[in-house]
């Protein structure tokens, strides 16, 4: 059985039958020379520490002082692209960047999401989490599980699965021939943002993504296809710190409101 389960993941479709490529972000193509059941995860750029670093754990701390939200989601050249600066008031109150109290039983190095809440919980240790504000799925599009972050890419490009095409036929226009289908190259205009981490169950492709967004002002809201959306800056700040392997735990949607 698995570990994933979903809400009404598209009318009509059986619930004991719904097929992975009923919902996500993205089809199982997911980038140039990306397949589906790969048996070797991509591996980042560079190998991310185990943890974050003291000084980002301080610069995220309001007990070291007021903490610099301007300097923390200002612009910056990211690679070939450059990451725009993000205007702060468009961001929910509360769903920036902070470090925070968390208790739970997973271990340091586990990403935690709260979907009620509308948080992503990077576990740390000493009883900390670095908490993030995304955006999770809306009506229809709901899910709760454990997965594995499989693969990782920077500016990935984006593959829409037909039925998302289907419901948003306008999205035709947006979207090109690439080597691995129909879809966007990767870029400032791309809907996965600077960053994709791929979650997947065993050697299935759940087609859901943690990723950045061209919406920062979406964050804090129920807004995605059951992918789980980050600020820019934030999913580049979480990227750096997460290795291939990481365990992803999506709570149920009636879980208790933790810190």
């Amino acid at each position: 059985m698995s570990l994933i389960n979903r809400r009404n993941l598209l009318s009509g479709a059986a619930a004991a039958g719904a097929s992975f490529t009923l919902a996500g972000c993205v089809s199982t193509q997911s980038g140039p020379g990306f397949e589906a059941n790969a048996s070797v995860p991509q591996q980042p750029t560079t190998p991310p520490p185990a943890a974050p670093s003291p000084a980002l754990i301080a610069s995220a701390d309001e007990a070291n002082g007021p903490i610099d939200y301007a300097a923390m989601y200002s612009g910056a050249q990211d690679g070939t692209f450059e990451v725009p600066p993000v205007k702060l008031s468009q961001i929910k109150k509360g769903f920036m960047r902070k470090l925070v109290d968390y208790q739970t039983v997973e271990q340091p190095g586990t990403i935690v999401v709260d979907p009620a809440k509308r948080y992503l919980y990077h576990v740390l240790p000493n009883g900390k989490a670095m908490r993030y504000g995304v955006g999770v799925g809306r009506e229809g599009f709901l899910w709760s599980g454990t997965a594995e972050i499989h693969s990782k890419q920077e500016w990935p490009d984006w593959y829409p699965p037909k039925e998302m095409i289907a419901r948003e036929p306008e999205l035709r226009k947006q979207l090109d021939q690439l080597q691995s289908g129909i879809g966007m190259h990767g870029g400032p205009r791309n809907p996965l943002g600077a960053r994709a981490m791929y979650l997947w169950q065993g050697d299935k492709d759940t087609l859901y993504r943690i990723h950045g967004t061209v919406e920062p002002w979406s964050i804090g809201t129920n807004a995605s296809s059951g992918c789980i959306r980050m600020i820019n800056q934030d999913v580049i700040d979480l990227y750096a710190q997460t290795p291939v392997g990481t365990k992803v735990v999506v709570l149920g949607h009636a879980q208790p409101k933790m810190s």
